[in-house]
């Protein structure tokens, strides 16, 4: 009789750590979308999170953290009870993407349980995705940022007492580019060349891309011969190629040529060309031809120029037309 009961007993004690397993010792979200709460350009801070049935993971942090600079390595952020907060909380209904971004919060599902971290580490490890599609001009283009975020050495505050992971992954996280990197054409109007800094540019939007210390000898009031452009290497101290994104602003001419640059808008990204191999890659070519008696049309072209930020390369083509600028000779 003893011996029975002692299997009884084992078995609710069995049974009784399963559903305390289920219920708050396990919680995996790693293959689950991540979804986000809309803001706008004034709030600093962003609330993305993964939904299961009656489950949730909320992660706020500062949306700079998803600026899309890319590192070959992860970057490290402390949690706290601030400003990068990790929270997991259970209900006692079905969980959608409105209860948790909605002003007003409905009526249910209600919270039934909720962690707090308390410490802890999130990494975050980002990447470009490259979209490799146009073959003929061998070009590429970055069209999103992956973010793998992992959260090292986190302390939960729990009903039950503190419960540390030292690794739980989060997962990814997917943000389109936004622009799309020189997606939409630069107009032929939008080209100019800076009287004292020498700097040539074109841009759209939310878009530059410059030709830096351009070498004097490539915009010249001359005619080419057909077929034989002037030519110059990208380097870095002439003909330094910058690609620039921007954000709270809308670019126009009046942005360029100034000593001290403007703050608005701001340079979100800055991608410098790769130094040219002659005969190879890196390559500014320029053709003049006349406009009238005294003007010249000199267009631009970059030919195999890759740029670079950090370990990070997207390729312009085999032929990109930057622009045109006219020169007078009077």
């Amino acid at each position: 009789m003893k011996k029975i009961a002692s299997i009884l007993l084992f078995a609710f004690l069995l049974n009784g750590c399963d559903d305390g397993d289920i219920s708050v010792d396990l919680i995996n979200f790693e293959d689950t979308t991540t979804l986000n709460c809309p803001t706008d350009e004034t709030i600093t801070s962003t609330l993305i999170f993964k939904l299961k049935e009656k489950e949730s993971l909320l992660l706020y942090v500062p949306k700079n953290i998803f600026a899309g600079d890319p590192n070959p390595v992860p970057k490290f952020y402390d949690i706290n009870l601030t400003d990068h907060r990790v929270i997991y909380r259970a209900y006692n209904g079905k969980i959608e993407q409105n209860n948790i971004c909605a002003v007003i919060p409905p009526a249910t599902p209600t919270v039934i349980e909720e962690w707090i971290a308390t410490s802890g580490v999130i990494s975050v490890l980002t990447a470009p995705e490259i979209d490799t599609k146009d073959e003929i001009n061998n070009s590429t283009r970055i069209i999103a940022y992956n973010y793998n975020i992992t959260f090292k050495n986190i302390t939960f505050d729990k009903p039950g007492g503190p419960q540390t992971y030292e690794t739980f992954s989060f997962g990814g996280y997917r943000i389109p580019v936004s622009p799309a990197n020189l997606a939409q054409p630069f107009l032929a109007t939008n080209a100019g060349q800076c009287t004292e800094l020498k700097q040539v540019y074109n841009f759209n939007a939310g878009e530059s891309i410059t030709i830096d210390n351009i070498d004097p000898s490539l915009i010249v009031n001359e005619v080419t011969l057909p077929d034989a452009p002037r030519t110059g290497l990208i380097n870095d101290t002439t003909n330094k190629v910058i690609y620039r994104t921007y954000k709270g602003g809308v670019l126009t001419k009046d942005f360029f040529c100034k000593i001290i640059p403007p703050t608005t808008p701001s340079v979100t990204q800055f991608w410098a060309g790769i130094n040219g191999v002659a005969g190879e890659s890196g390559i500014i070519e320029v053709t003049t031809t006349n406009i009238g008696n005294t003007g010249f049309l000199h267009t631009i072209t970059l030919k195999k120029v890759s740029l670079q930020k950090g370990t990070n390369v997207f390729k312009l083509g085999d032929t990109y037309v930057l622009g045109q600028i006219t020169t007078s000779s009077i």
